[in-house]
């Protein structure tokens, strides 16, 4: 996910101007949380966390339902917020966001308690004892997240963490900064409800030299979602205090037409995939690998429908299909790759310009061809909504151009054989493969989210993600009284011979060799009492 982006006027560093991305409105300024504070930051969320840790599963769930409800009462109101900070469209506000937000949360409720409970396991071959996990607190979690789904990378990045006990810290981006202040009420107002400190979540504004205080600042684990480059940094800042860190860090994602599909399930969700929310999202649709055999159909009916779509300011009522980029920055990267992909013979097949005169920070809905390797944009991710459509001859060519970049975040595959579709995502080298669909495997909780290669480690959502944030603590305790002492010390005569025999008793193969080896494991324990 590209978020090598600042915020405009940085010359005042203790502020942060907001403004309209997609009108250029200057909708005020907001403070931020210095890089010298965040000592005092991190202790306020250690002292709150000491009772939220000691908190029942009831309580977390009710906190969980008050964030929850918060959003269904206020829904039109923070979808307001929402774009007035992102310039993105209502109906991606409400779908791409509030859905979302509210999918995760009823996961934790209902699921929560059953994947952090401690677990039994076997004991295994101390049948005296009993074995456990306990799924213990780590205490302070922090998250730094960008500027794409302002509302669902907040209440998204910290329920999880607050489910399994931990208060959390979660640094947002200086570019949505204007919404910091309202989707902190939603936190707020839910710990209060139920009588814990509103210090254990605090959401902080800032540039990077802030999210560098608080990744050196000892936390007890990181979520970061961004760029790979500013991942590394993660890394390092991370290193002097050894924190463990979950890395989403975006993809380029392959979305394989087979030359069975259905002509407009492929079109409309390969659309779909592309340019909702502008292609500002970590599982965009970047690379549309189309079969030859359906490949100028389909180039046919997208080139129509994708030079169809109205882009302009956010409205309510459906007159608007897509809103603005929210940086000016993010632009400028946008138009880099296009116009570096062009003067090496890509064909700009739908926009491929930025508007002359807009007003917002509008780029058009783009569609590529003729795009080769030695093209930027083969391999960077364009984080906009720019369709990179490829010609291949078959399903081994496909996967090999899906397979060829540095990333590995999402995949999708539309065919109507499934067996075909099933063998062609088993060589998909991604942390998802969502076959004839665009993006479900995000919205369906049960499964993790995460990459590989550069698209980064660890897993968000559903059990995986949700143990993330623990400390898996073994126990193992007594199954019956047994007072007799295990003397090793002081090494009697037999004691090799013994160990030797006990083994082999355990692990050899068939009856009779473990007879043997018990014969003379008994034998052994004789002579030691004989001859002792």
């Amino acid at each position: 996910m590209n978020t090598q982006v600042t915020s405009i006027h940085e010359s005042d560093r203790s502020e942060i101007a907001c403004v309209n991305p997609a009108t250029g409105d200057v909708m005020g300024k907001v403070p931020v949380t210095k890089p010298e504070d965040m000592t005092t930051v991190v202790a306020s969320a250690r002292a709150a966390q000491k009772s939220w840790g000691k908190s029942t599963f009831v309580q977390r769930r009710a906190v969980l339902n008050h964030i929850m409800q918060h959003v269904l009462d206020h829904s039109d109101e923070l979808c307001d917020a929402i774009v007035q900070d992102s310039g993105k469209t209502y109906d991606n506000a409400m779908l791409g966001e509030i859905l979302p937000v509210c999918t995760k949360i009823k996961w934790l409720i209902k699921n929560g308690e059953k994947h952090l409970k401690p677990e039994r396991v076997s004991s295994g071959m101390f049948m005296h004892k009993k074995a456990r996990i306990e799924y213990v607190p780590l205490g302070v979690v922090a998250c730094i997240i960008p500027w794409n789904y302002p509302l669902q990378n907040i209440i998204s990045s910290l329920v999880a963490p607050l489910m399994a006990g931990n208060s959390v810290i979660l640094k947002a981006s200086e570019a949505v900064a204007w919404s910091v202040e309202r989707f902190q009420r939603i936190t707020d107002e839910a710990l209060q409800k139920e009588g814990f400190a509103t210090d254990t979540v605090q959401v902080i504004n800032g540039y990077g030299e802030t999210g560098a205080a608080l990744v050196s600042s000892g936390v007890d684990k990181i979520l970061f979602i961004g760029s790979v480059e500013n991942g590394r940094r993660i890394i390092q800042g991370s290193a002097e205090h050894l924190t463990p860190v979950v890395m989403e860090l975006g993809g380029k994602d392959p979305f394989i037409v087979c030359d069975d599909a259905d002509l407009d399930k492929a079109v409309y969700s390969a659309l779909g995939g592309t340019f909702i929310n502008l292609g500002q999202n970590c599982i965009a649709a970047e690379r549309v690998i189309v079969h030859q055999n359906i490949y100028d159909r389909f180039l046919k009916s997208l080139k129509q429908k994708a030079g169809a779509l109205r882009q302009g300011v956010p409205v309510k009522g459906g007159k608007v299909d897509v809103g603005a980029v929210t940086t000016s920055q993010q632009i400028a990267i946008i138009d880099r790759l296009v116009s570096d992909a062009i003067a090496k013979g890509a064909v700009a097949e739908v926009g491929g310009k930025v508007p002359s005169a807009s007003g917002g920070n509008f780029y058009p809905p783009t569609i590529l061809t003729g795009i080769t390797p030695e093209m930027d944009i083969y391999q960077q991710e364009i984080f906009g909504p720019v369709m990179l459509v490829m010609k291949v001859k078959n399903d081994e060519e496909a996967i090999a151009v899906a397979n060829c970049t540095n990333f590995g975040l999402h995949s999708s595959i539309i065919t109507k054989d499934a067996v075909r579709g099933e063998c062609i995502a088993a060589q998909l080298e991604s942390g998802a493969s969502c076959i004839n669909d665009f993006g479900l495997c995000y919205l369906n909780q049960d499964l993790p989210f995460g990459g590989v290669k550069y698209s980064g480690y660890g897993r968000m959502n559903g059990r995986e993600g949700l143990r993330a944030y623990t400390n898996h603590k073994a126990v193992l305790s007594d199954r019956f009284p047994i007072e007799i002492p295990p003397k090793i010390f002081p090494v009697a005569a037999n004691d090799y011979e013994s160990a030797k025999s006990m083994i082999n008793m355990m692990f050899s193969d068939g009856v009779g060799q473990k007879c043997k080896h018990f014969g003379r494991l008994l034998w052994l324990s004789i002579k030691g009492k004989l001859f002792s």
